[in-house]
């Protein structure tokens, strides 16, 4: 596994990725229980969770994405978006990130001074599961990318994974072995993004 530092580097999106995996799926189950339980959260409200598909349960939720998708579109644009989704469909498998907004009621219930902030606080913890995870898959040899899909899916996760009604569909994040390198990566220069002073 590569450290921290190379690996938040390293970590690209990746919309070329085959079925293929590095490590084994107990391996893949892990990393992401550890993530869930150890990213951090404001007043520790581990509002965050996760859904993992792997095999046919990946490919059902993307063959899921494209229905909604093409029921939605115009026929000039129904051959972009299908590859555009079957790309991501040939990964590996895929896992959604939730947040749990009835613990963010009650923390809000419970301290109704903070009560307008909790869902921005949730939001950040989830932004932190997201690159934790990221991080991870490819420390390991994956390739992913982030998507996001909601609300467009929300009803249909929520029936065929028996999700709870309470969790919010935030972010879909599909994985693979990468088959196709992602552009050099720009950047604005570090000056007018950090500040120091001593």
């Amino acid at each position: 596994m590569k450290d921290l530092l190379t690996s938040i580097q390293t970590r690209r999106s990746y919309y070329g990725i085959s079925a293929e995996s590095p490590i084994s799926d107990d391996r893949i189950i892990e990393l992401l229980q550890e993530a869930v339980k150890h990213t951090p959260s404001a007043f520790n409200m581990q509002s965050h969770r996760a859904v993992l598909l792997l095999g046919k349960e990946h490919e059902r939720f993307w063959q899921t994405v494209l229905d909604r998708l093409l029921a939605k579109s115009h026929s000039k644009s129904a051959a972009e978006i299908e590859e555009k989704i079957k790309r991501f469909a040939a990964g590996y498998g895929t896992v959604l990130f939730f947040d749990a907004t009835e613990v963010l009621e009650k923390f809000g219930e419970e301290s109704p001074r903070y009560k307008d902030k909790f869902s921005l606080w949730a939001q950040h913890a989830n932004g932190m599961l997201q690159f934790a995870v990221w991080n991870l898959l490819e420390a390991e040899g994956f390739g992913a990318s982030l998507q996001h899909y909601d609300p467009l899916i929300d009803e249909d996760v929520q029936k065929l994974w028996n999700v709870p009604p309470s969790w919010q569909l935030l972010a879909q994040m599909p994985f693979g072995k990468p088959t196709v390198q992602p552009n050099a990566k720009e950047f604005q220069p570090i000056e007018e993004r950090f500040k120091v002073y001593r």
